[in-house]
């Protein structure tokens, strides 16, 4: 069984880290590469770099932060934000970064997944599908199945697709992972979409890193164990000092679950 990852996650909004609840209400969190050098220096396995206003605004994801990341960092980092062109990944994977996030333009044009993958490699390739629960309608059977809306523009845009059905499809052209934030969830601090999580997990032959609602230890071991991700993103608690790096692995090793721990101070 493949250990399960512990990765911080700094939202980037002019050039600091920032965190919000369902993606508004930001507040400063620090600087990204100092966070950035922090959490490899406390064991983290990896890191995930989201420019949060990047789409909406139409503007590409800043190269620079991933060469100065890649300057402080010896683990493996994620860079998304605004990326729509194969030459953009080029670019961010030459600065340093070993995978990037695509969001939007994934949605947008599914082809980049299928042409990033050929070129650079599945595991380069993150989808990012930010989803909120569609409420049931009034009288609507309760045996019928949860359905999940992904949105695009940082959450600004509705599709009208169904969350695990992109899923699969993006699985299908080739993204090497999944990284799945549940909008209800986003910084409430009361646990992952459990059921969402678990629904993906399952339809996609992938990785999933489940994304939003970090809280306790035991949301995130709850992510990895009945939500079925693979690793599990995290934020307030640790940008905060809620917890530590070291102790969210070894909640997660006590579980049972399979955990890097040599590096954890």
């Amino acid at each position: 069984m493949l250990a399960r990852r512990i990765i911080p996650c700094l939202d980037i909004k002019n050039g600091r880290v920032v965190k919000g609840t369902q993606f508004v209400n930001l507040r400063d969190a620090g600087d990204p590469v100092e966070l950035a050098a922090f959490y490899d220096e406390s064991g983290a396995d990896e890191l995930t770099f989201l420019d949060i206003t990047a789409s909406h605004e139409a503007r590409g994801t800043v190269v620079d932060l991933a060469r100065r990341v890649a300057e402080r960092v010896y683990i493996p980092f994620t860079i998304g934000g605004g990326i729509s062109s194969i030459e953009e990944f080029r670019d961010l994977l030459n600065a340093g970064a070993e995978k990037i996030s695509i969001n939007t333009a994934a949605h947008r044009n599914p082809a980049l997944i299928t042409r990033c993958s050929d070129k650079f490699g599945a595991q380069a390739v993150v989808v990012a599908i930010d989803a909120r629960r569609v409420p049931r309608s009034k009288g609507e059977d309760e045996a019928v199945p949860a359905h999940w809306e992904v949105y695009l523009h940082g959450g600004r845009t509705p599709t009208g697709l169904d969350a695990v059905e992109t899923a699969a499809r993006a699985a299908d052209l080739g993204a090497g992972e999944i990284l799945l934030t549940s909008m209800d969830a986003d910084g409430s601090l009361s646990g992952y979409d459990l059921a969402l999580t678990r629904a993906v997990s399952r339809a996609v032959p992938i990785p999933v890193i489940a994304s939003g609602g970090a809280g306790t230890l035991q949301h995130i071991v709850d992510a990895l164990t009945i939500g079925e991700a693979d690793a599990a993103l995290v934020a307030s608690i640790v940008h905060y000092g809620t917890y530590t790096i070291a102790e969210v692995k070894a909640a997660v090793a006590a579980a049972g679950l399979p955990m890097r721990i040599m590096n954890a101070e």
